[in-house]
């Protein structure tokens, strides 16, 4: 039996629905369905009655519910006090963040802090948006950073997890200018002369952002994908290179835009191609966050409210 499973089945539990358990789970449904039949298999009896919706728990669906709370709780207490074992750990705050944001936004946030909290001693593991949560509500890091978008919200339970809105962040569409200061591919494109297109791989948090974009945009949109990958700096480095349009976070070209080695591919009708985010902070409530990770949180907190944090944890 894997603890990943009694936390699918709280969140079936909390949500009467297998989609939206998946969701919060950030896994596909078919993944989800099948590691909670592995569930009932090792418990040997159906835990979930699926002839109504929502879903409700059979009775010993029930009792499993409140043992599974009761252990996934003490889990974590105990991962918390081993963790309070390692000397390099208890002064150090760890930190899961998208690419994006590592390269982005993590280094100049820290820099602003500075004056304010001075030297704070950080570790960051950079990951892919899903394996960064999945690595947060697993316990393996004390703080998420992450985007937030309408289209995409990453369902992180607010009876379980804090947040604090840090930026807001705007991604775009840019492309190296030619001799006359023009870009050299210019959205939307017609079906005769797509542009050149230097795409987010399928299933990147940014990528399904991008559609929503396009999709809102109320305009047909020509495009020609000629390169794909899941790292905002490599679409950033093809872009200036010349090979097309690249959807990117503005505060990664800022650069760029100074030096003339990339323009708006969006022409007069920039925000129509624009789509805006969040950049959120996450940290477990309740006795689960090691006294340095709650300082910063803390102190974090009043720098963008004047005030400490309230009913929280």
């Amino acid at each position: 039996m894997e603890t990943k499973w009694l936390e699918d089945f709280v969140a079936l539990a909390q949500t009467g629905s297998f989609s939206r358990a998946a969701q919060l789970r950030h896994v596909t449904q078919p993944a989800f369905s099948r590691r909670i039949q592995a569930l009932e298999a090792w418990a040997g009896v159906d835990l979930v009655d699926r002839s109504s919706y929502p879903t409700r728990l059979t009775e010993a669906g029930r009792t499993l519910h409140a043992q599974a709370l009761e252990m996934l709780q003490q889990l974590h207490t105990t991962r918390a006090l081993l963790r309070q074992h390692s000397a390099v750990a208890k002064d150090t705050v760890a930190f899961a963040v998208p690419h994006t944001l590592a390269f982005t936004f993590f280094p100049a946030w820290l820099a602003r802090l500075r004056p304010h909290l001075g030297m704070v001693k950080t570790q960051l593991v950079a990951l892919n948006v899903h394996d960064a949560v999945l690595r947060f509500t697993e316990g393996g890091c004390d703080l998420l950073l992450a985007y937030h978008h309408v289209s995409q919200p990453l369902e992180l339970d607010p009876q379980r997890y804090d947040m604090l809105t840090l930026g807001r962040e705007v991604v775009a569409p840019f492309a190296r200018p030619g001799p006359d200061g023009q870009p050299l591919a210019r959205l939307p494109g017609t079906a005769r002369s797509p542009v050149p297109y230097l795409a987010y791989a399928p299933g990147a948090y940014l990528a399904r952002v991008v559609d929503w974009v396009l999709r809102q945009a109320g305009q047909p949109v020509h495009l020609e994908r000629i390169y794909e990958t899941d790292m905002a700096e490599s679409l950033k480095a093809m872009a200036i290179e010349g090979h097309g349009v690249a959807f990117l976070p503005t505060s990664a070209v800022q650069p760029a835009l100074a030096d003339g080695r990339l323009v708006s591919a969006a022409g007069d009708e920039a925000a129509r191609w624009c789509g805006e985010l969040d950049i959120r902070l996450y940290r477990p409530r309740g006795d689960r966050l090691k006294p340095a990770a709650q300082r910063l949180w803390d102190d974090v907190y009043r720098l963008h409210h004047g005030t400490t944090p309230r009913g929280q944890g």
